[in-house]
């Protein structure tokens, strides 16, 4: 909002001290010092600007917990109908390779084991800079230069940028994560065509096959949009069908907003918000069933377990099936630091959830069995 209305924000908003935009934030230091130094007084130090550096590099420090996310591009070239992304970031960048592994090394440092790497789109790394395909030696580097990072987890990748040298890199290293996070946003190739996506899903179908059969044990991830403009019921009946025929472990289902300056805001035939919330709750209920198949499909196996939490003799934490903060957690009872790898036992499953037992340290933590 302050990257797009931060005029209109000072406007109508007088009591906000200050805006800084998307594109400005590593400058963040520098209006936090100019509010101390000024507190209350004269024009508020506001930050707003265009063509800044979104992929600056700055001193990375772990919060909470034993994972951390690494920004590895920013702002997107894709000009997806429904999404202002382009607009408020600007075309995509990526962080220079130095950069990114001086991050990683800090957080490794301070007792990070799980390094997730993001971007809009995550599988274009490089792509501004001529590289054809930068994320595998990127990965691979990260892999050197931080041994204590024992997981490396990839989201937000493109399903036409997933080259065979990343399903390599994926499949060879046991610290890569056999995750891999597609957002698709719908199952219709006319519904696609609309969005501006990529519509050829046989390709979609292809790349998943080729995924399960180099990692067999691979947890996939999507996203999908309901409610987009004009979609008929036939093309959301497809889009079920799409869901079921990919059976991805994971879905987040997104009731479709009609966003300020974007192509589709304008589209005619746009969905009622009634219909809408209909669509969302069986996609939802068909994800449900799906997911809660995938789940059981995993009792009785061997998982290492990032502990996330514990307390009341209950631990919380994740396998390499779960990206923080997006999917399901494993759940075990005892006590255990947060941080620690331990090896557990699934022997039960929920929709979004997994139970575990006999918790003790694990001594392979990227591996399973």
């Amino acid at each position: 909002m302050a990257q797009r209305y931060g005029q209109e924000i000072r406007r109508r908003v007088p009591e906000v001290d200050a805006t800084i935009g998307t594109q400005s934030w590593p400058k963040i230091a520098t209006l936090l010092s100019a509010l101390q130094e000024r507190p209350g007084a004269g024009r508020r130090p506001d930050i707003v600007e265009w063509g800044g550096d979104v992929t600056a590099s700055v001193t990375r420090r772990a919060t909470t917990g034993a994972s951390a996310y690494v920004k590895i591009t920013d702002g997107c070239d894709a000009g997806c109908a429904f999404c202002a992304i382009p607009a408020i970031k600007g075309p995509q960048r990526s962080k220079p390779a130095a950069d990114v592994l001086r991050e990683v090394r800090e957080l490794a440092a301070h007792s990070v084991r799980e390094i997730v790497l993001i971007g809009q789109d995550s599988t274009a790394y490089g792509r501004d800079r001529g590289e054809r395909d930068g994320l595998p030696p990127l990965m691979r580097s990260i892999m050197e230069a931080a041994p204590e990072v024992q997981w490396l987890r990839l989201m937000y990748a493109y399903p036409q940028h997933v080259s065979a040298p990343l399903i390599e890199v994926m499949a060879a290293s046991s610290r890569v994560c056999h995750y891999l996070d597609l957002p698709l946003q719908h199952g219709h190739p006319d519904v696609l065509r609309r969005m501006r996506r990529p519509h050829d899903v046989d390709q979609v179908v292809r790349l998943a096959d080729e995924l399960r059969q180099a990692m067999p044990d691979i947890a996939l991830r999507s996203t999908f949009i309901v409610g987009f403009p004009g979609e008929t019921e036939q093309e959301f009946e497809a889009l079920l069908a799409f869901m079921r025929r990919l059976a991805f472990d994971k879905v987040g289902v997104f009731a479709y907003s009609r966003e300020e300056g974007t192509p589709a805001a304008d589209y005619p035939e746009q969905v009622d918000e009634a219909t809408i919330a209909e669509r969302y709750d069986r996609a939802m209920l068909c994800q449900q069933e799906i997911s809660l198949q995938r789940n059981r499909a995993q009792i009785g196996r061997q998982l290492p377990i990032l502990v996330e939490g514990s307390g009341e003799g209950l631990v919380v934490g994740r396998s390499y099936r779960e990206a923080p903060e997006v999917d399901g957690m494993v759940l075990l009872a005892g006590q255990a630091p947060i941080g620690e790898f331990l090896t557990c036992r699934i022997i039960g499953a929920q929709e979004y959830d997994l139970i575990a037992e006999s918790a003790e340290p694990a001594q392979a933590p990227s591996g399973a069995s």
